[in-house]
C-alpha cells in the first residue's frame, strides 16, 4: 500500500475539499449545489441538461449568470431559490470549511 507523503497530501485534501458540491435540492430537472469551501457572499449554482445559472443569496436573490437556461428554466429556478433560501443559507454555513 502506497502512502501519499510531502505536497502530494495537500493537493489531494484540497482537491477533495474543493470538489465536494453537495446537491440541496433536486426538483424538475433542476439540481441546486454550490461548492464546499466557496467565496462568499452566499450563492447557489443551478444546473440541468440545458446549461447552468448561479443566483446570489441575500435578502434579495440575485442572478449573477446564466449559461444555457432557457427562460422559463430560469424563472423556475430562482422561485424555487426564493421560497428555499433559508435552507440554502443553513445548509452553505453548515458546509464551509
Amino acid at each position: 500500500m502506497k502512502k501519499l507523503v510531502g505536497n502530494k497530501i495537500i493537493t489531494y485534501i484540497c482537491n477533495i475539499k474543493l470538489n465536494v458540491m453537495p446537491t440541496i435540492i433536486s426538483i424538475f430537472g433542476l439540481r441546486f449545489f454550490f461548492y464546499v469551501g466557496d467565496h462568499l457572499p452566499v450563492h447557489i449554482h443551478v444546473q440541468n441538461a440545458d446549461g447552468e445559472a448561479k443566483f446570489e443569496v441575500s435578502d434579495e436573490i440575485k442572478l449573477i449568470y446564466n449559461r444555457g437556461l432557457k427562460n422559463k428554466d430560469l424563472h423556475l429556478a430562482e422561485s424555487i431559490v426564493e421560497e428555499n433560501k433559508d435552507l440554502i443559507k443553513t445548509e452553505w454555513n453548515k458546509n464551509q470549511i
